[in-house]
């Protein structure tokens, strides 16, 4: 089963409560709260897809920008504090930053996933 479901370029998970037999979910990466839920998929998927068109719809009639998830930033913190030294030399005896170190190395690992 993929927990994960996605429209519009938001995602959204999918949970289940077995206490209540509801599949429920939010979306994901953005700080605003999107909710959503169902008693199948088809109408988990449903209630996502008007909870993310009730939201724009909202930014929209308030002259607000909607949040964008993955906005292509993000901060990494090693484990280990000498990976961060060695992907720094790695980058710079290689003529990259290390952005565009770390950007490489995230690529190759996606995809290997699809080859």
């Amino acid at each position: 089963m993929n927990n994960l479901i996605e429209y519009k370029g938001y995602i959204g998970s999918i949970e289940f409560s077995e206490n209540d037999g509801v599949f429920f979910g939010k979306v994901q990466g953005i700080l605003s709260l999107i909710s959503y839920e169902g008693t199948n998929a088809a109408d988990l998927i449903a209630d996502f897809h008007g909870a993310v068109d009730d939201y724009l719809a909202l930014c929209e009639e308030e002259g607000s920008s909607p949040e964008i998830a993955y906005k292509g930033s993000f901060n990494v913190r090693f484990k280990k504090r000498d990976n961060h030294r060695r992907a720094a030399i790695y980058a710079m005896t290689h003529g990259q930053s290390l952005n565009s170190f770390i950007e490489e190395a995230v690529e190759k690992r996606l995809d290997a996933l699809h080859a």
